[in-house]
């Protein structure tokens, strides 16, 4: 189904999706459990941004990655409850803004519900308008192409189509239920030999 230009699907539609209640037995599915096991995965933390008539809107999102390199594609995963979501569906275009670490207080702000997140908030419109927040380690101006329905979130993938700059700093991290920095930076030397879009291309940036 083709929604404002881009295609919304079913993840019932792909062969190999597990039914709810499918899995093993033994498997503990409560949501502590969940949270408390997938909480060992540290992640970065972004904002996704847009803007419509209505004004800026946003959210803090740590469910983001690279996807494809080419064409470049990226993906983040908001709560069907999300009060943005609706927002970027609608615009089409979305910014994602990866946090330094010294915006831990903006990742709460933008992470509660209600308040009038902007308020006191530096930002300029990116080419699409969407936000680009002050002070971010970097962010990407994407368009949205693909929507899959996923539990109790949508997997969203853009495509970006523009990139800002990178100025020094370091990522604000999210790790067991709380926000974090890196207790260590990068090794010295080349990158590590990988099969990844996010290979490092030149090892000089890691001295």
């Amino acid at each position: 189904m083709t929604i404002a230009g881009w295609h919304a699907d079913s993840m019932a539609a792909f062969p190999g999706t597990a039914s709810a209640g499918s899995g093993p037995a033994s498997f503990d599915a409560t949501s502590d459990r969940f949270r408390h096991v997938l909480g060992h995965f540290c992640t970065g933390v972004t904002i996704i941004t847009t803007a419509d008539a209505a004004g800026p809107a946003g959210f803090a999102c740590q469910a983001f990655a690279a996807l494809s390199l080419e064409p470049p594609l990226v993906l983040f995963c908001p709560s069907r409850t999300s009060a943005t979501w609706p927002r970027i569906a609608a615009t089409g275009v979305f910014c994602v803004n990866v946090l330094d670490a010294a915006q831990r207080e903006l990742a709460r702000v933008f992470g509660a519900a209600g308040a009038d997140k902007f308020a006191g908030v530096a930002w300029a419109p990116s080419a699409s308008g969407a936000p680009v927040l002050d002070g971010v380690l970097a962010w990407a101006g994407c368009e949205v192409v693909r929507v899959h329905d996923a539990g109790d979130h949508h997997i969203v993938m853009g495509r970006v189509t523009e990139l800002g700059e990178c100025p020094p700093g370091e990522p604000l991290l999210f790790y067991r239920g709380r926000y974090g920095v890196p207790v260590v930076s990068p090794a010295e030397g080349p990158p590590e030999v990988v099969d990844t879009i996010l290979a490092w291309p030149d090892h000089a940036d890691w001295i």
